[in-house]
Formats: C-alpha cells, structure tokens, sequence
C-alpha cells in the first residue's frame, strides 16, 4: 500500500506540471515550415494563419520555405526537428498522401509526424483549351471517346495531384488520354494557353484569372460542393461522377512524439486561427475552404487519403519510384 500510495502521490504531482506546461505553451517562437517556395497557395494560407497563430498566442510564428520535391523535402525536415511543438508545418496532400506511395520518402506520414488538424482544402478544377469543341464534360468524354488517344493532359509533374486527377478522370469516364507532365504549374498553363496541349487539372485559384479572361474554358470542379469563387462551375458530383474528387487540402503536422497536451495546445491555436472572419475572407479569396478538425480525425483522413490515391495509382498502372 505504502508504495501504491507513493506512486499516486507522485502521479498526482506531474499532472499539475503537466498541465501547467501546456497552458504556457507557447513561451518562445514557433518556426512554421513550409515544404514549397513563397508564394504558392501553401505558403499564402499558412502565412496567413500563421499571422493570427501569432497575435492569438503573443509569439512570433516564423515561416520557414523548404521547397523541394513537390512538398517531401520541407516534410522530411519537420519528421526530423524536436518533438516539442515549437516546430510544425503545414504540408498538402501531395507530401502527405501521394508521395509516399510515389516514391521513396524518408518519412511514414502516419508514424513519423503528428497530425494536428486539417486546415483547409482547395478543390481542383478542370479546365480545357479554347480550341477544344467541347463546352462541358458530356462534350469532353464524347470527343475523347470519338479519338481515343489523340487528347492530352497536361500536369504539375508526374504523380502530382494534377496527374493523378487526369488519370481519376480516365478511369471515371472511361476515356483514353495522353498524360504530358511539366515541371510545376506554370509551364503546364503555358503551354494550355498555346494550345499544346487540350486539358488540365489545377488548384482552382491559379486558374480563376485565365477562366475570367475568356483564356481557358471550365469544364467542372472536382468536389461534392461548388466553390464560392465559381459557383458557375458545375461539380463533378452534379455531373453524375461522384468518384472524380480531386480536391488539394493542407494540414497542420508536428513530428512524432510530440506530448499530447501540446499537440491538443496546437489545435486549439489553429482551429481559433480559422475561425477569424478576416483569415476566413483572405483565404475564400484564394480558392481555399478552411476545415479544422481534432488530431485523430486528422490522422484518419490522411490514412483514407494515402488508401484512396494508392488505389488510383494502382488502377491506372502509374510507374511509381518505389
């Protein structure tokens, strides 16, 4: 009983610690990595919640670009700092879910980070040439039936979003199309815009500008809901392709073994951040519909998710690097 007691005793004096060293948190900076180059929507969304983190908690949060390797090498980065919540990251779908099934990474994204919460998702949207004699998808999938592979679509890379969203709209509708991978987004549009190439799928944003001069023609977005920004655009679930969901999202992860109470500190933080009205405005602006979710829901969907694009990978017979 004596050491019973003695135990107890002892229990009952960490938990105050405990306790007491969440509810301080943070007491110093936090450096927020970003696994892409300034600029892109993943940096935009977490510079903007990174600046509410920062007023709500009264301590610098600094972003910290690591681009490289469509998001792994910025994620790699975060698997391998402090568990101590003073680093995380926002990273995206491509690091977290596809990547990792891709190719060889040097981090298990179940294991070696923590998922904090989901912060929001941007929906892709498919788009063709104005050369294309196709006004919507009915159109698409019949000319494309009509000329089996004699389309192309263009991508950010091989198995990027954007391709692996090309080879989800094969498998839907049944059609043959020729994948052109580029590197990144920007030489892809070009060559779109040149009438190169006939259709791609882009995060919904990078494309708004070129759909509203009239330099690109939308053909449906990749969601079950439509995008504020393009309530025009038709869904693919409306379209009678409730399958075809090709939506970019980014999440908040810390590495392995961060203390719960810290990881539970985090979300509080970010979940507080999203709910702002103005942060809520500067990101609709981008495309972007903010999420926040707790730490196991997070951690369930990046599981669904890493299942679902493997399933694709493996259907469509991609090559992968592993």
């Amino acid at each position: 009983m004596k050491i019973s007691r003695a135990l107890l005793t002892g229990l009952v004096l960490l938990l105050p610690a405990a306790s007491a060293g969440a509810e301080d948190f943070p007491a110093r900076q936090i450096r927020l990595i970003v696994p892409f180059p300034p600029g892109g929507p993943n940096d935009i969304i977490a510079r903007v919640i990174g600046q509410r983190m920062s007023e709500i908690t009264k301590q610098p949060v600094i972003i910290d670009n690591r681009g490289g390797q469509g998001g792994v090498l910025g994620t790699e980065a975060l698997a391998k700092a402090t568990p101590d919540g003073y680093t995380i990251a926002i990273s995206s779908a491509g690091a977290l879910a596809i990547s990792p099934t891709m190719e060889r990474v040097a981090y298990d994204p179940l294991k070696d980070l923590q998922a904090v919460t989901l912060v929001a998702k941007v929906p892709e949207m498919l788009v063709v040439a104005t050369d294309v004699p196709a006004k919507n998808m009915a159109e698409l999938v019949a000319l494309a039936k009509a000329q089996p592979g004699k389309l192309n679509f263009a991508s950010s890379g091989p198995g990027s979003l954007p391709h692996l969203a090309g080879e989800l709209l094969k498998l839907t509708a049944k059609i043959d199309i020729v994948h052109v991978p580029y590197r990144g987004a920007a030489p892809a549009m070009n060559d779109l815009l040149g009438q190169q190439v006939q259709m791609v799928f882009l995060d919904l944003p990078i494309l708004l500008p070129q759909i509203r001069s009239g330099g690109l023609r939308a053909i449906a977005i990749g969601a079950s809901e439509r995008a504020p920004t393009a309530m025009e655009v038709p869904t693919t679930t409306e379209l009678g392709m409730p399958e075809l969901q090709a939506e970019n999202w980014y999440g908040m992860v810390a590495p392995a073994g961060t203390p719960a109470p810290i990881v539970e500190r985090l979300n509080q933080i970010a979940t507080e951040a999203m709910r702002d009205p103005a942060v809520k405005e500067k990101l609709a602006i981008q495309g972007a519909t903010l999420v926040g979710d707790s730490p196991a829901h997070f951690h369930a969907f990046i599981e669904s998710e890493i299942a679902r694009w493997a399933k694709v990978i493996k259907d469509a017979g991609v090559v992968t690097e592993k």
